[in-house]
């Protein structure tokens, strides 16, 4: 009887020590399945997070498409602009200024193509900077997954996809790097354009200028016997120097009956001469009051600005009246600011109050 109870005793003692042990290799198998758990989702976060960065690129590539598709458009109207400029280049001074200014607009145009192709260049270093970044990370997500396979066909189909899309990324710079190219000759051609298009407008304005003088010598000419040959009547370059002694009392801008007969030889000579001109120039006659440094202090001429410029309106004022068209006549006042003899001399006072006119384009 003793006997039996010990062997009863002894069965039980050995069943808790089993029920210990196995609680033990469960808790061990649910570790590892919680370890396998934690694994696969970051693995999973770290594939997300690589599709959002392809997304990004992909649209910073669908940006630099279309920011390249700007840039020809620009291209195109650049040549439009250039062959236009080349058509009208020519014959008339209205011409002339509008190819000046389309002239600026073209070059405005290719300063601004090339910054385009600049921030294009740009742009490309950084996609080829992200695109590295990102294969760098891809094989770092390789080797991951080849250590984890236990993961499954879905991971290698989503490495698959990363590889095709990193490849159309390569091939989207190889093409906007050819057209970068493209787009650097077609600049290259315009300044070159830009070029001869300047010379040739050089040339133009020196044929008008050429043109004018032969005119100018002429009417100066014919200007000298209006007035008499007086040695005090000088033509300095492309000026006709006239004392304004002979045509306005002192401190006055009123015409005599002397002067507006003078003037009357000058309206005539200009209508004269503008006769000949050929309507394609566009000249203009400037008449420019000068005076002495004395100064003068009057009501109505504060100070030799006014009387300077009142003597020129005086001048372009009765010229009018003979029939000169205003829009060919200027009237400018100096004051004493631009002296052709700076002694403090009667005779230097004399020189230096005078109207100059000057045939000039416009």
């Amino acid at each position: 009887m003793s006997s039996l109870a010990r062997r009863r005793r002894r069965a039980f003692d050995i069943w808790p020590g089993f029920v210990d042990a196995l609680t033990s290799l469960i808790m061990v198998m649910i570790f590892v399945l919680l370890i396998f758990a934690i694994g696969q989702f970051v693995l999973s976060d770290t594939l997300a997070g690589k599709n959002k960065a392809l997304d990004a690129l992909n649209a910073q590539v669908a940006e630099l498409a279309r920011t390249l598709s700007l840039s020809e458009e620009q291209k195109h109207t650049l040549d439009a602009r250039v062959a236009e400029l080349s058509a009208s280049l020519g014959s008339t001074q209205a011409e002339r200024d509008k190819l000046g200014s389309d002239l600026a607009l073209a070059n405005a145009q290719a300063a601004s193509l090339t910054a385009d192709i600049a921030a294009l260049n740009e742009l490309k270093i950084q996609l080829e900077a992200e695109v590295a970044s990102l294969a760098t990370a891809l094989d770092t997500t390789r080797g991951d997954l080849v250590k984890q396979t236990e993961l499954g066909n879905s991971a290698t189909a989503q490495v698959e996809l990363l590889n095709r899309q990193m490849a159309a990324i390569r091939e989207q710079l190889a093409k906007l790097e050819a057209a970068l190219g493209v787009a650097k000759q077609d600049l290259a051609g315009k300044d070159a354009k830009l070029a001869d298009l300047g010379q040739r407008l050089n040339i133009a304005l020196a044929n008008r200028v050429g043109e004018l003088e032969r005119y100018r010598s002429e009417f100066f000419g014919k200007l000298r016997e209006a007035l008499g040959n007086r040695s005090d009547v000088q033509v300095v370059g492309d000026r006709f120097i006239v004392p304004t002694d002979i045509l306005f009392e002192s401190g006055s801008a009123e015409l005599g009956a002397p002067a507006q007969a003078r003037l009357e030889s000058l309206a005539d000579t200009v209508r004269e001469v503008s006769a000949e001109i050929p309507s394609s120039i566009d000249w203009v006659l400037r008449i420019d009051g000068h005076t002495d440094k004395r100064p003068i202090h009057t009501d109505r001429f504060p100070s030799n600005w006014e009387l300077s410029t009142a003597r020129a309106v005086a001048i372009v004022k009765y010229l009018v009246v003979q029939g000169i068209p205003a829009h060919r006549l200027s009237a400018n006042g100096f004051g004493q600011f631009q002296p052709i003899d700076p002694a403090d001399t009667p005779d230097a006072y004399a020189r230096n109050r005078r109207i100059e006119l000057q045939l000039t384009n416009r």
